[in-house]
């Protein structure tokens, strides 16, 4: 961590220069909150002070605070799309808050056409995943929001079409070319850490992204908040929202390979009365691939509900299903850990093999405002997913591919299916004690799993291939019939409580403290077709999540920040006792700088962080053992970091988003693997840098362009060498660093929009690999185009 100090004095020099010294007589203070005329709080209306130049959004409570203001009168403005613009002359006194409620009342002008234009900057959005709609300058935590008019004007496809605005959170793995595996900061994030609208969703099946709003990444620890998450953060998916508006979007994709991919959008309040807003958005999409006989197909559908029960209770239910199947894909294969240099269109599976998944979600959201302070929320979601995996084995991990390219093809079979239940409950709140400010939760959660897992006995010698010789047509290609060999049944049972505090000790220090404990019954039943017999184990796991951080902010827009918090991660096996090994906790230290320039119009964020798991679970060597499912905690992993963030809307309609990272996440202590070794997959470069620019006035207004381009470093796959093994064969497998950049273009005039994408212009190569089985060549060269109509 030694280069943290002279970057951080780079940026409190930054600061300095920025912004006139903080007088004494900027101690003032202003806080309040905006609800309409039925008493409910407004989130996202513009509050202005326009004597000092500043700038906020309302909270989702309604919510505002400016600090540090010098003690004299201001004009209040607050206005909104649909209501009267409110202004206001207030005065503020020295060493005290004032506090304002404001009331926006409906405009009876009739609105034909609008447009919202803003300039909020990273540090300025509360992300939902947070629980508190705290603004990411007073946490001490790296976020950031892609929002749908980046996800528009990009024309993401996929969430590595997201991932190239980011830096520490990368694609890893893309096994079977059915997933897209995500990771950030050394730590893959699993089903564990991928959430739908705040509740965990299965991400072993690609994601579907026309229905979404935004994208939120919480880099970092989120145990205190979620549980038993993984160490790198957490990336939420937020879905559209109702609206008593009325109106919609229908489109059509097309694009290189086949892709055809039409979509549509409604939505429309119910009534007069404005109780009840409907939304539903749904999309097919049928392609083939750029790997000759791959091919998918899928379908979905999103629709949701809002109720207004009284004017301080709302109900919001959001549902979605997601069909997707496709031709399993194993990539090219590797020999003696070297990746196999063959035709990057060339497929080496069977033909007629096959992955489908469905994944069907219900969400319910019932918020009651019991005053403009407080609220209490109820969340509840069920969740199901199948997948059936009917293919050939991975090359290698069924049969090695020989030096002259001899393979022998196996067939598999696996067929999956989990149930997943939520209940959450949230005392979400503001106050103000001894002097301070408080933003409040206190919760519980209450989660639940059952996953059914039917594995088939494989088929040894289906047939044998060349993988460097041309596709034989006379290979064998009857489906097979594989009988079942064992089922696992896996129930998981997880309860927790925590509280957390923002306190605002003074407005230039903000101390964030929380604590959370977790509970986990884990259970395993593996049934035996062949013997008819049942095995079972079972883990009961408990584990404290702490937090503490403490941010300064020597003016209102910057802010440094240091924290501390522990995860834990659950293990298999049992200890030389033959009793259940504990959880491993994770330490995490994390300290930086944020800072919003030129009255927000530059954000320039920087993270240095160390994570370390000093109990590692590995196999125990005592007395000889060999048996891996006798376990100690005794290795060591630790993670080291720096992420910068940048990003800029220095002209009307250009924006620009860059940033760079850098990580090392490396064995520290093993009796397994070679101490001071990099853990596989993790990339420890990466960088990224956009910009898009929309024509707002003049002949040639509407048209916009776009370039986005991502660097993944050098990184590693196939098999960490084992210390245990005499003469072991394992390798790691060198993945070579790349650049891929995406450019758009678009022409939006009233009601209609055309756009067009051309994604890896340079057309370079490079491969997601999952240990040394699954190497998969990322897309060459590929267009799309699309045409909307908004109504």
């Amino acid at each position: 961590m030694r280069f943290f100090l002279p970057i951080q004095l780079f940026f409190t020099l930054l600061v300095v220069l920025q912004s006139p010294i903080v007088s004494m007589a900027q101690n003032a203070a202003l806080q309040g909150t905006v609800t309409n005329q039925k008493g409910l709080p407004t989130s996202g209306v513009h509050i202005q002070l326009l004597e000092a130049n500043l700038v906020q959004q309302t909270d989702e409570n309604g919510s505002f605070a400016f600090q540090e203001l010098s003690a004299k009168t201001y004009t209040l403005k607050a206005s909104f799309v649909g209501y009267v613009t409110l202004e206001k002359t207030i005065t503020l006194e020295a060493n005290k808050t004032l506090q304002l409620s404001l009331e926006l009342v409906e405009s009876n002008v009739e609105l034909k056409e609008i447009v919202v234009k803003g300039a909020f900057s990273q540090n300025e959005r509360p992300v939902n995943i947070g629980k508190l709609p705290i603004r990411p300058l007073d946490l001490p935590q790296s976020v950031m929001t892609l929002d749908k008019t980046l996800l528009e004007a990009q024309q993401v496809l996929r969430i590595s079409d997201v991932l190239m605005n980011t830096n520490g959170v990368y694609v890893m793995g893309t096994t079977g070319g059915y997933q897209e595996e995500i990771a950030g900061r050394g730590f893959a994030f699993g089903s564990s850490n991928t959430f739908k609208n705040g509740v965990r969703f299965f991400n072993g099946m690609i994601s579907e992204l026309s229905g979404l709003e935004k994208v939120e990444i919480l880099k970092g620890s989120a145990a205190i908040l979620y549980g038993n998450v993984a160490a790198g953060g957490v990336l939420n998916l937020v879905s559209k929202k109702p609206k008593f508006a009325k109106g919609g979007e229908i489109s059509l994709r097309t694009g290189s390979w086949g892709l055809i991919k039409p979509s549509f959008d409604v939505f429309t309040g119910i009534g007069k009365a404005e109780k009840v807003a409907v939304r539903i958005n749904g999309t097919y999409e049928q392609a083939n691939s750029f790997r000759q006989g791959v091919s998918s197909a899928r379908y979905y559908i999103n629709p949701s509900m809002l109720f207004k029960l009284g004017k301080k209770t709302d109900w919001l239910i959001e549902s979605d299903y997601l069909n997707d199947e496709r031709t399993p894909d194993f990539g090219v294969g590797i020999i003696n850990y070297k990746i196999v240099q063959l035709p990057r269109e060339k497929f080496l599976g069977v033909p007629w093999s096959s992955f489908k998944s469905n994944q069907t979600s219900v969400t319910s959201t019932l918020t009651h405002y019991l005053n403009e302070r407080w609220q209490v929320k109820f969340t509840g979601a069920l969740r199901n997913y199948n997948t059936d995996l009917f293919a050939n084995t991975r090359p290698n991990a069924g049969s090695l591919i020989t030096a002259e390219g001899r393979w022998i093809r196996n067939i598999q079979r696996t067929t999956v299916k989990e149930t997943y239940g939520l209940a959450q409950l949230d005392l979400i709140g503001n106050l103000n004690l001894a002097g301070m400010q408080h933003q409040l939760i206190l919760g519980a959660d209450s989660d639940h799993f059952t996953t059914q897992t039917t594995a088939y006995r494989q088929l040894a010698r289906y047939d044998t291939i060349n993988v460097f010789a041309p596709v034989n047509s006379q290979l064998r290609s009857d489906v097979p019939t594989l009988k079942e060999a064992t089922l696992t049944t896996a129930p998981i049972s997880r309860f927790g409580v925590y509280v957390q505090d923002l306190i605002h000790v003074t407005s230039y220090l903000k101390v964030l403290a929380g604590l959370r404990y977790s509970y986990q019954q884990t259970r395993s039943d593996v049934y035996t077709y062949a013997t008819q017999k049942t095995t079972s184990t079972a883990n009961f796991d408990g584990a404290f999540s702490p937090k503490l951080g403490i941010v300064l902010q020597p003016t209102q827009r910057n802010a440094l920040f240091a924290s501390y918090s522990n995860s834990f991660v659950l293990n298999t096996g049992v200890d030389v006792n033959g009793k259940a090994l504990p959880p491993s906790l994770i330490d995490q230290f994390e300290v930086g700088a944020k800072n919003d320039f030129w009255a927000g119009k530059f954000s320039a964020n920087i993270t240095l962080y160390r994570i370390l798991n000093s109990n590692l679970a590995q196999t125990s060597l005592a007395n000889g053992n060999s048996n891996p499912n006798i376990r100690e905690l005794a290795g060591s992993v630790k993670s080291d970091g720096l992420e910068i963030d940048l990003a800029s809307k220095p002209l009307q309609g250009l924006s620009f988003t860059g940033g760079y990272s850098f990580n090392e996440t490396k064995y520290v202590k093993s009796n397994t693997f070679i101490e001071g070794s990099l853990l596989r997959y993790n990339p420890r470069h990466t960088a990224n840098m956009g910009f898009q620019y929309q024509i707002e006035s003049g002949k040639w207004q509407g048209f916009q362009a776009g370039i986005v381009g991502v660097y993944i470093g050098q990184r590693y796959a196939g098999r960490s060498t084992r210390v245990t093994v005499a003469n072991d064969a394992y390798q790691l497998v060198e993945i070579p660093s790349y650049v891929q950049v995406d450019l758009t273009l678009g022409y939006v005039k009233k009601h209609f929009a055309l756009r067009g994408k051309l994604a890896n212009i340079a057309n370079v190569l490079s491969y997601n690999v999952h240990d040394d089985n699954s190497v998969n060549p990322i897309a060459p060269r590929n267009f799309s185009l699309s045409a909307s109509y908004r109504f």
